[in-house]
């Protein structure tokens, strides 16, 4: 199959703590593809919000932030850099404040829509893979290959603690599967683009994997998809 005009397009989709970031990351470094992560929009907006004091319930405020923030991803020395305008809000998307008010901003409609054009706009040749909760669903519902990416929670729990203590958070896996409870509930239940298996979806259970499991995986079905 010949390479698409504006590239192909991988998502992978899945709850919090699924492994969706890593493994969408090196298997873009394996293909050569443009990595996005969408989450990291969000939490950014999040970001934004919680400094300017504008309250989730206030979906105009929210709207209008999104639309006036410039966010944009810019490759770094480290991997995807998340800038708002012409500051990098990088260092603060993970803090456990941010992961206590990012549902609620990521379900408003104003926002979702702001977004669309910002994740769309990464699209380019030779492919993208992007990573996030409605990807194959609303974001790009014409991706080549479609990934839906589960793990038992209380794996996800452990290694959502690992991450934060590595980020020098203090932190345990019972508060993180707890927060994990919470933030599945609201991002499957919220009207807005919830979190859902995509239709045509491959899913899979990274519960029992080391990163290299899914990511062989990943790039086995995008070689079966390409040589057809």
């Amino acid at each position: 199959m010949a390479i698409p005009g504006d590239g192909w397009v991988i998502t992978l989709d899945g709850p919090a703590g699924s492994g969706k970031s890593t493994t969408a990351r090196l298997t873009a470094a394996a293909l050569g593809f443009v990595y996005l992560d969408t989450g990291a929009l969000y939490r950014a907006l999040t970001v934004l919000a919680l400094e300017a004091g504008v309250m989730p319930a206030d979906h105009e405020a929210l709207g209008s932030l999104a639309i006036s923030s410039e966010l944009n991803v810019r490759a770094g020395e480290d991997g995807q850099r998340m800038w708002a305008g012409d500051r990098d809000v990088t260092d603060r998307l993970r803090t456990p404040e941010v992961d206590r008010h990012v549902s609620a901003v990521s379900a408003v409609p104003e926002v979702r829509e702001a977004m669309l054009s910002v994740q769309r706009g990464q699209r380019r040749a030779p492919g993208l893979v992007a990573e996030g909760r409605d990807l194959g669903s609303v974001v790009f519902p014409d991706a080549h290959l479609k990934i839906y990416l589960i793990a038992d929670l209380d794996v996800r729990a452990e290694r959502r603690a690992r991450e934060r203590r590595a980020s020098g958070h203090v932190t345990d896996p019972a508060t993180e599967k707890q927060a994990l409870q919470t933030r599945d509930e609201t991002d499957s239940t919220r009207e807005v683009a919830p979190l859902r298996q995509p239709d045509g979806a491959v899913v899979v259970d990274t519960t029992s994997q080391t990163i290299e499991g899914p990511v062989a995986r990943v790039v086995s079905l995008f070689s079966e998809l390409k040589s057809r």
